[in-house]
């Protein structure tokens, strides 16, 4: 664990949404009857796990689509876990948010409830890729929403893009690309479209009825992709994720890459202690009643061994742009990926180079048993 990240991050997940995306696997709900006993739920579910951790330095809102909340809802949710838990006078606030769910007064007000970062799922601004997605926005909408949020005051945006649309010629993404960078956000997150078991598109996708882009094809996007944002100076500091400067990179995101610990409230939501992990169950519903009940609401739980806690530091690093500590690999398969051009390495770590970030997970395989 680097110790510039010991400080533990809070997670909300907000399980509503207005329509489910076709590719998104993330557990939703478009019945929003719950949301009142739900937020109640997240902060009792704050006090009962308060003591198991220190101060946190974030708090992140994510889902989801955490802008359906109502504001009046959002803040108090917010002012409500500022009391229970403890947080460090420099926290920093996230909000995911769809764009059309946005304009120029409303974020003010979430300013207003110290929300500092947002980060803006655009997915596209080419319309088609939108509707193949079944996203509820165009691009019209989206670039609105980004200059509402700088009207606004907000300093650190980040646009989140999906590449790898099946049907997507590579132009249409690097279009789509630089109308992004055109707003000059402070962080891009940019996702290969993955196919998740039982969503509309991985089924459509097994009967024929969407094609599947090539691996190479996904290489080739992919090198293009970065190659771009390498030259507009943003720093490649983990496969997805692309910061301006140092200082604008995820707070909270990192903490899941360097193994810190962190809480995830709410329904779904994933927590780490630094020794135990847990998940919550996948019902609004259940989540309520076992809160209500003054019981934890776990789907599971499990202590790691040492053996998993070095697994788990390999495969998360090796997604980064700081690798991994070469102590935790014995060094029989370094030279030949280093010959093969997927890492580089320093007396004491072992760095993927962007070709080797694209197989981050296979490396992993083989340095972990290595």
């Amino acid at each position: 664990m680097l110790a510039s990240t010991v400080t533990p991050g809070c997670y909300v997940h907000v399980p509503f949404c207005v329509s489910k995306c076709r590719y998104c696997a993330f557990f939703s709900e478009t019945s929003h009857d719950q949301m009142a006993a739900w937020s109640d739920a997240v902060v009792d579910e704050a006090r009962l796990l308060e003591p198991m951790f220190g101060a946190f330095d974030t708090l992140y809102l994510g889902g989801g689509t955490p802008s359906v909340l109502p504001d009046e809802r959002l803040g108090a949710l917010i002012d409500a876990l500022r009391r229970v838990l403890r947080f460090r006078e420099d926290a920093e606030i996230t909000i995911e948010l769809n764009p059309g769910d946005v304009d120029r007064d409303r974020a003010k007000r979430w300013r207003a409830m110290g929300i500092a970062r947002a980060s803006v799922g655009v997915q596209s601004f080419d319309d088609a890729a939108l509707r193949f997605l079944g996203r509820r926005h165009d691009a019209a909408r989206a670039g609105a929403v980004l200059d509402d949020l700088r009207g606004a005051g907000f300093e650190s945006v980040g646009i989140d893009l999906i590449w790898g649309i099946p049907g997507q010629a590579l132009g249409q993404t690097m279009r789509s690309l630089e109308r992004a960078l055109s707003f000059e956000p402070e962080h891009l997150s940019c996702y290969a479209l993955t196919l998740e078991e039982g969503t509309p598109l991985q089924r459509d996708v097994a009967a024929g009825v969407v094609g599947q882009v090539s691996d190479d094809a996904l290489a080739d996007e992919a090198m293009a992709l970065w190659g771009r944002l390498a030259g507009a100076g943003y720093d490649h500091y983990e496969v997805s994720s692309f910061a301006r400067t140092r200082a604008h990179r995820s707070r909270h995101n990192t903490k899941y890459w360097h193994h810190a610990p962190y809480l995830g409230l709410g329904p779904a939501a994933h927590s780490f202690d630094g020794e135990r992990r847990w998940a919550n169950v996948r019902s609004v519903r259940d989540y309520v009643e076992r809160v209500g009940a003054g019981q934890r609401p776990l789907a599971f739980e499990e202590t790691l061994t040492e053996e998993q806690m070095r697994s788990e530091r390999i495969v998360l690093g090796l997604r980064t742009s700081e690798g991994i500590a070469r102590a935790w690999v014995n060094g029989s398969a370094l030279e030949a990926l280093r010959a093969e051009g997927l890492i580089t390495l320093t007396d004491d770590r072992v760095i993927p180079t962007e070709r080797g970030m694209l197989v981050a997970d296979a490396m992993a395989v083989v340095l972990d048993g290595s």
